[in-house]
């Protein structure tokens, strides 16, 4: 039951026998368990490790089981440290990983650079994107960064959609969180999953992006007008990265149709990330725009993120953010 704290059967087996017979050592516990007193031991110090017991006062030398409601507690404590810490060098990752493809991308395709091809315009962009789509042989993965989906948008990809699920092709798409809200976003969602597709959400997504048969991705020239134009990357170190960027988004992602879980904090991921960026110093218009959400939806999910923390100010939120390990210490 406890192995998401690190604690394996044996350990939690041992510890919960020390809670309940305090008088008893090593041996006695083994023979207790039906485990030898190395065994015991080897728990003992991953319980120690994790702060579940401690030396004991009354006997020198013996180790006691500290008592749950204070070892479990700073062992959450710990373990949500962790947790933003990770998160905040994912985000930093991702957010490096844009920046990259975004320069990489206004890159003119010339004799230096044979893994790059420039599309210019939405019409030369959706030409492409179909005779490419025809083209897609076993899976295509997608970022879909703008939250709810227009009309003519969901209208227009639906038949090669269909077509290549229809051939059997796998298809993985994320979207943002922010989809939900929108009927027609999660109807054509669902439809694409009656027909095989696999469709999860996040709070917030680096760039637009597709990738064919993890040998071809297309991208946005401009993540902030995708009709300007689009490039094709074909190179094999850039694809590497391109696809393990995905992988790790599409691991945290949340499938649609799954009640999205709060951190222990109580925050959903929306919500982490909105006030990540709300401590970076972001405005409302930058977060509704990662978020995929209106301006309006933006500054309601920063004023209730302030009010929790007790915060007058967004500096002030993002120092008691950081007090109460919502987010991670600069290091």
């Amino acid at each position: 039951m406890l192995e998401s704290l690190g604690l394996d059967s044996t350990a939690e087996s041992v510890y919960r026998l020390m809670l309940r017979c305090p008088r008893e050592d090593v041996e006695q516990l083994g023979d207790r368990l039906g485990i030898s007193a190395e065994s015991v031991r080897s728990a003992q110090d991953r319980l120690s490790r994790l702060g579940l017991v401690a030396d004991s006062y009354e006997h020198p030398g013996r180790l006691r089981a500290v008592s749950p409601d204070l070892g479990l507690e700073t062992l959450l404590a710990r373990q949500s440290a962790e947790l933003a810490a990770h998160q905040h060098r994912i985000e930093m990752s991702r957010a490096a990983a844009a920046k990259l493809i975004s320069e990489y991308a206004g890159q003119e395709a010339d004799a230096t650079n044979p893994g790059v091809e420039q599309l210019v315009g939405l019409d030369a962009v959706r030409e492409r994107l179909a005779s490419l789509q025809r083209d897609i042989r076993h899976e295509v993965m997608s970022f879909a960064p703008d939250g709810a989906q227009t009309e003519d948008a969901l209208r227009s990809s639906r038949p090669l959609n269909e077509q290549l699920l229809r051939r059997g092709v796998r298809m993985r798409t994320v979207y943002l969180d922010s989809m939900r809200n929108s009927q027609a976003t999660v109807a054509h969602a669902d439809f694409l999953t009656e027909l095989g597709a696999e469709v999860r959400t996040v709070a917030a997504l680096p760039t637009r992006m597709l990738i064919a048969d993890r040998e071809l991705a297309l991208l946005p020239v401009d993540c902030e007008d995708t009709s300007a134009g689009a490039v094709i990357l074909t190179g094999s170190g850039t694809l590497t990265a391109l696809c393990a960027l995905f992988d790790s988004i599409w691991e945290m992602a949340t499938p649609l149709g799954t009640v999205r879980k709060r951190d222990v904090n109580g925050l959903s991921g929306q919500e982490a990330t909105a006030l990540r960026l709300l401590a970076e110093g972001h405005t409302d218009e930058a977060i509704a725009k990662r978020l995929g959400v209106s301006h309006r939806t933006a500054r309601r999910i920063a004023t209730q993120l302030m009010e929790r923390l007790g915060a007058r100010s967004r500096f002030e939120a993002g120092v008691r953010a950081v007090q109460n390990g919502w987010l991670p210490r600069e290091r």
